[in-house]
């Protein structure tokens, strides 16, 4: 067959590999919860209200490879592998390296090379993880908290942001592996009341709604390839069905409210 005959033509639409991160209590865990028959590799405590299936809670990087050696090489009808979390993940990570490199912390090796050192374990999860989409069908979720850092755009001065809380070479190599990186938080509202002598007091006010960000923003770091609207309500149900073509959102309003981040 020559390389003209091998053109594949039209989408070719593989599970998702979904990085959701987000505030504390959001949600994230029961997102992964609600998705197609989910199983847990656990490498974190937290997930033990949830009616799910999971693993034996990680304690050093090999239970994580043996996890996902087993997801491939065993029969079940798990279609969702979740990962939760990747932050506890990248500390066993860190275990790993150190145990390779006879040292005690990360931060020993010394000109930093203890994260790219670490890269090689992330690219090794991820290749797990690849084999598990392509050869048996499965969709992907990541869960990892979230962080403020300090972003240094080269186009206007610095400013705060949300991003997973990761070391930055890790989470880049994982957000550009990933087909969605969402973003979950509450909607927050702001109010500014006049306090006299031209001096305002901006306050903010929760309203316990929990919704997820798709887009990237100043406020957030975030992307997704399937044309989401930029925000909807926290619910594994309402991404599947954009997933599907779908949207379920089409017969709601738009909101109007001023929103803090936007």
């Amino acid at each position: 067959m020559t390389m003209l005959q091998a053109i594949q033509k039209g989408r070719n639409q593989l599970p998702r590999r979904v990085l959701l991160y987000g505030v504390h209590g959001v949600g994230k865990s029961t997102f992964g919860a609600m998705a197609e028959k989910p199983i847990f590799i656990q490498t974190e405590e937290g997930i033990n209200d949830l009616e799910i299936d999971r693993f034996p809670l990680a304690t050093h990087y090999a239970d994580v490879l043996a996890s996902l050696s087993a997801l491939y090489s065993e029969p079940h009808e798990y279609r969702t592998v979740v990962i939760d979390s990747l932050d506890w993940l990248e500390r066993l990570i860190f275990g790993e390296v150190c145990a390779q490199r006879g040292v005690e912390s990360i931060e020993d090796i010394g000109y930093a090379k203890g994260y790219v050192f670490a890269l090689s374990q992330w690219r090794e999860v991820l290749a797990g993880l690849d084999a598990l989409r392509s050869q048996h069908g499965m969709q992907v979720i990541l869960i990892a908290h979230a962080q403020i850092e300090k972003f240094n755009n080269p186009e206007t001065d610095a400013y705060d942001r949300y991003v997973p809380r990761l070391q930055k070479q890790a989470s880049a190599l994982v957000q550009e592996w990933c087909d969605e990186v969402l973003f979950a938080t509450y909607r927050v509202l702001t109010k500014t009341t006049s306090e006299g002598f031209d001096r305002k007091r901006t306050q903010g006010i929760g309203t316990g709604e929990r919704i997820i960000r798709t887009a990237e923003r100043p406020a957030h770091v975030a992307k997704n390839r399937l044309n989401l609207p930029e925000e909807f309500p926290l619910d594994y149900r309402l991404y599947a069905a954009f997933v599907r073509g779908e949207n379920p959102l089409a017969s709601t309003e738009p909101t109007t409210t001023s929103e803090q981040g936007n």
